[in-house]
C-alpha cells in the first residue's frame, strides 16, 4: 500500500511566502504611483502665462509727455491730449484737428506717471478705435491686411538649454504681454499650461513631418507656424546680457531675418525682450506684405501640393492634348458627331460666416469665395460692420469640398451644419 506524505516545508518558509506577497503588491503599487507622479510632474507647475487679451483696436505705446497746467489735473489733461497727437503721428495718420483725433481715442494706458501741482510727466499708451481710425491709418497694419492664424512658439536658448514651456521664461512672458491687436499677424499664443508643455517643445521646431505638424496646428486652430527664437548670453553675473534673435517660420524652420540687442543688466532684460518682440512683429509683417509668409500648401492634408516638375509635366500634357483636339476638329475627314450634353451638376446653397471689420474685409471675403471654381454666386445676407457678417453661396459641390478650397486660400475653416465659419 502506497502512503502519500505531505510536502515538507521548512520552518518559517510559509511565513516568508505570506510576507512576500504583500511586499510584491506594495512594490507594484509604489511603482505605479511613481509613474503617475512622474507624468503629473511633467504638466504641473508654473510653466506658462496666459497672453493678454488682444483686441482689434490700434495701440501705440511708449509716448513720453511733459506738460504743465494751472493745476495737476489740467496738466494731466494736457498730457493726454499731447499723447493722442504724438500717437496719431507715430501711427502715420494724416494731419487733422485735435478734436477729431481725440474722438478716435478709445482708451489711454498709463505706463508710468508723475503728477505735480502744475506739471505732469508720464509715459502713455494710446488706443485708437479701429473702426473709426482704420480708414486713415494706412500701411501693412491697416484694416483688411491680416495673416492666417499662426501658431507662435517662442524658443529661448539660455545657459546652453533650449526651452519653450518647460518653465516660465522671460521670452515667453514678453510674447504673452505683447498687445497684438494692431498687428497684421494673427498670433495664436498658447498659455503653456497643462498638456501644452508636452505637445510643444524645443524639439518640435526641428520636426519635418507634415502629419505631425497638422495634428499640432489643429489643436490650436492655426494654419501655419512661426518660431521667434532668442539666445541670451550673460557676460558675467549682474553684467550686460547679449541677445541674438532670429525670426523663423514654417514646418521647415526657415529663417527670415536676424538681429542683436544688448541689455545693460538683468533689470533691463525685460525692456530688451519687449523691444525684440516689436522688431519680430515688424519682420513678420514685412514678410506677409512681400508674400513670403503665406500658407504652406504641404500642411493642407486635404489638398496635397504638386511639385513644380509634376505641375510642369501636367501642363505640358494638357497643351499637347488641346493641340491634338484642335487639329482633329479642323481635319476635313473628321466625321461630325453629336456629343451628349453633360448632365448639369447640381448646385447647393451654403451659408458662410466671416469677420467684417470694414468694407475692405467684406470685399476681400466675397472676392476670395467668388474666385473658387464651382461657385455660381455669392452675396451677403447679413452685413455687420465691425462684427460677423453672413453670405449665401451657391456652389456646385459638397460642403467639404468648399471648405477644402477655402483652406487652400489661407482661411481657417470651421465646418457646421450646412454652414461654414471662416477667418484669416
Amino acid at each position: 500500500m502506497a502512503i502519500t506524505l505531505p510536502p515538507i516545508i521548512a520552518p518559517g518558509a510559509a511565513n516568508r511566502a505570506r510576507r512576500r506577497a504583500p511586499m510584491l503588491w506594495g512594490a507594484g503599487l509604489l511603482l505605479a504611483g511613481l509613474v503617475g507622479a512622474a507624468v503629473v510632474a511633467q504638466i504641473e507647475g508654473d510653466r506658462g502665462i496666459a497672453p493678454v487679451a488682444s483686441t482689434s483696436d490700434i495701440e501705440i505705446d511708449g509716448i513720453a509727455v511733459n506738460t504743465t497746467g494751472k493745476t495737476g489735473a489740467e496738466a494731466r489733461r494736457n498730457g493726454w491730449r499731447e499723447a493722442a497727437k504724438q500717437a496719431w503721428a507715430k501711427a502715420g495718420g494724416p494731419a487733422m484737428p485735435d478734436g477729431q483725433i481725440e474722438g478716435m481715442v478709445s482708451a489711454v494706458v498709463v505706463q508710468s506717471e508723475q503728477i505735480g501741482p502744475r506739471r505732469y510727466i508720464a509715459t502713455l499708451g494710446v488706443i485708437f478705435d479701429r473702426t473709426r481710425a482704420g480708414q486713415f491709418i494706412g500701411g501693412p497694419n491697416a484694416v483688411g491686411m491680416r495673416s492666417q492664424p499662426l501658431l507662435t512658439i517662442p524658443v529661448l536658448y539660455s545657459g546652453g538649454v533650449a526651452q519653450v514651456y518647460e518653465s516660465r521664461t522671460p521670452w515667453q512672458v514678453a510674447w504673452a504681454q505683447f498687445r497684438a491687436g494692431a498687428s497684421a499677424i494673427d498670433y495664436v499664443r498658447p498659455n503653456g499650461g497643462g498638456g501644452d508643455s508636452l505637445l510643444i517643445t524645443a524639439g518640435q521646431v526641428s520636426r519635418r513631418s507634415r502629419a505631425w505638424w497638422r495634428t499640432v496646428l489643429d489643436q490650436f486652430g492655426a494654419s501655419d507656424v512661426i518660431m521667434p527664437t532668442a539666445r541670451l548670453e550673460r557676460q558675467w553675473p549682474g553684467g550686460p546680457i547679449k541677445g541674438s534673435f532670429t525670426a523663423r517660420y514654417g514646418p521647415d524652420n526657415q529663417v527670415l531675418e536676424s538681429f542683436e540687442l544688448t541689455a545693460a543688466g538683468p533689470d533691463k532684460l525685460a525692456a530688451m525682450l519687449d523691444q525684440a518682440v516689436q522688431r519680430m512683429d515688424a519682420i513678420y509683417t514685412r514678410a506677409l506684405v512681400a508674400g513670403t509668409l503665406r500658407v504652406n500648401p504641404t500642411l493642407n492634408a486635404d489638398r496635397p501640393a504638386l511639385s513644380a516638375q509634376a505641375a510642369a509635366l501636367i501642363a505640358s500634357a494638357e497643351r499637347v492634348s488641346a493641340a491634338q483636339e484642335a487639329a482633329a476638329s479642323q481635319s476635313p475627314e473628321a466625321t461630325p458627331s453629336i456629343a451628349a450634353a453633360p448632365a448639369a451638376e447640381v448646385a447647393a446653397t451654403f451659408t458662410i460666416q466671416f469677420a467684417s471689420p470694414d468694407a475692405k474685409a467684406v470685399d476681400a471675403a466675397l472676392g476670395a469665395v467668388r474666385g473658387i471654381g464651382g461657385v455660381r454666386g455669392a452675396a451677403t445676407t447679413s452685413l455687420a460692420m465691425g462684427g460677423i457678417s453672413v453670405m449665401r453661396v451657391t456652389y456646385a459641390g459638397s460642403l467639404d469640398e468648399l471648405a477644402r478650397d477655402l483652406r487652400g486660400r489661407g482661411y481657417a475653416v470651421v465646418v457646421g451644419s450646412n454652414a461654414l465659419s471662416i477667418r484669416r
